[in-house]
């Protein structure tokens, strides 16, 4: 998320993160969200890769939060920004792939050089992930953010 902060640059835009894991649930948000401030336009986005199906049932139970979901994992993500990809893939296959694009890759990490590429690249990688079947696999829906952080900029 710290990438996304430093890409779109909005002032009143404020991007906050919490890795839950599996324990995400309505009250679990609402618990996160308790005495920050807020504001009637908030939204809650869950980001989560989706080859657990466990975990998207959960999710999709979750109201008022607009799901975010990577399937096999969030490399695919990075991935489309590089090249297509419609056949299937395990998460290790997608970081293997990711890899031949950028030999650096860390997972967790986003360097200079990826970021660089990753924000020349973004509206290419959301129209590729926009035509994919979410949850399928492969697709991500990460363009949704994209998309409405895009509209905010000045």
């Amino acid at each position: 998320m710290q990438f996304l902060k430093s890409t779109f640059r909005l002032a009143s835009i404020h991007l906050r993160t919490k890795v839950s894991g599996s324990r995400i649930s309505t009250h679990y948000i609402q618990a996160y969200l308790r005495n920050k401030p807020t504001h009637e336009k908030d939204q809650v986005f869950l980001m989560y890769d989706s080859d657990v199906p466990e975990i998207v049932s959960r999710l999709q139970k979750i109201p008022d939060a607009t799901l975010l979901l990577s399937n096999p994992c969030i490399e695919l993500w990075f991935l489309l920004h590089f090249k297509e990809q419609r056949a299937r893939l395990s998460s290790k296959n997608c970081i293997k792939e990711l890899i031949k694009y950028h030999s650096a890759y860390k997972k967790g990490y986003i360097s200079p050089e990826l970021g660089g590429h990753l924000s020349s690249h973004m509206a290419v990688a959301a129209r590729r992930a926009k035509e994919m079947d979410i949850p399928a696999n492969p697709s991500s829906s990460l363009y949704v953010l994209i998309f409405r952080l895009m509209m905010l900029r000045p």
